[in-house]
């Protein structure tokens, strides 16, 4: 099984790297934001990509375009906005080619949007976002807390009331944002979600350590706060009967992913959460999973295809 999912891995490594020859008309002709390696700030530090992101990436793509060109449609709807909680440089560099990428705020300014919005905690990624953005009104840079200016800032712009809609991507490092991020957005019906679950940061650093009470109290709020309640130990771990006493062990990451869609349906209150896709790395191993959530049916069905279509190892999508 374990070989398996390697071979997986190289086809699909493989296939990406046609897909990319195919779209880009050669696999030594850089694509039109290739330029926008001249504009990165001095010192800014750029993430090192695996294929998993370039897959989310082909993803945030996919909708993006669909969004806009849908929204851009219904006349009732004053303004729509991309939103980026954590933005990063706004560039990444392929660990497949070896080569300047674009991350998703580049990709979202592909695209017809009324505003963008974009949020990073690290000052030279949020002026290398400023200087990609350089000369355009409709963008707005953040060099703050993802959830405080989110819920502070920009969510208080997107009022259903008021017809203004939002895609908003919530994409971290760690176990983030707060729970409040998701369950606001929920609540306000006006904002759609890519967002990820930190689940191999969640093992490492809580999950895997033997039991919650040999977890940090640093590393527990932070699972607590991001998943909104303490709900989250009766998920992680089952009783057993040992030869002594009862023994805790962790449960499997798929009941995790579950209980954490089901959060979202049932305590945050969106409507349509499709099945989360797990993205794996070059051994098979599940670094995070990918969750959309929203209020509008046309948005899920379009969401479930684009998902669904890399769902079985990518072998449809590359």
């Amino acid at each position: 099984m374990h070989l398996d999912r390697i071979r997986l891995s190289q086809i699909m490594r493989r296939r990406f790297l046609k897909a990319n020859e195919r779209q880009t008309g050669g696999p030594n002709e850089r694509s039109a934001h290739r330029s926008a390696k001249e504009r990165t700030v001095p010192d800014v530090r750029l993430d090192e990509v695996g294929l998993w992101t370039e897959i989310k990436l082909r993803i945030i793509r996919d909708y993006s375009a669909a969004y806009s060109r849908i929204l851009k449609k219904q006349t009732i709807i004053r303004h729509f906005a991309y939103i980026d909680g954590f933005a990063g440089a706004g560039q990444h560099i392929s660990k497949t080619t070896g080569d300047l990428i674009d991350g998703s705020p580049v990709i979202a300014l592909s695209y017809e949007f009324s505003h963008y919005h974009f949020v990073d905690l690290d000052g030279k990624r949020a002026a290398n976002l400023r200087q990609i953005a350089a000369g355009r009104d409709d963008v707005s840079v953040y060099e703050g807390d993802c959830s405080s200016v989110l819920l502070d800032q920009v969510f208080p712009e997107y009022r259903f009331e008021d017809y203004r809609r939002a895609l908003c991507l919530l994409d971290p490092y760690d176990l983030n944002p707060k729970w409040k991020v998701v369950q606001t957005a929920g609540g306000m019906r006006s904002i759609e979600l890519f967002i990820i679950f930190m689940i191999m940061h969640a093992n490492r650093n809580v999950l895997l350590r033997g039991s919650p009470e040999s977890v940090s109290e640093t590393e527990i709020a932070k699972m607590t706060a991001f998943w909104g309640d303490e709900s989250w130990r009766d998920v992680a771990y089952r009783k057993r009967q040992g030869l002594f006493e009862e023994i805790l062990e962790k449960t499997r990451n798929e009941d995790m992913a579950v209980a954490y869609r089901e959060r979202l349906r049932e305590v945050a209150g969106f409507e349509y959460v499709p099945e989360p896709l797990p993205m794996k790395n070059s051994i098979g191993a599940v670094v995070y999973y990918l969750y959309f959530a929203s209020q509008n049916a046309t948005g899920y069905k379009v969401a479930k295809k684009i998902l669904d279509k890399y769902r079985e190892g990518g072998a449809d999508s590359v």
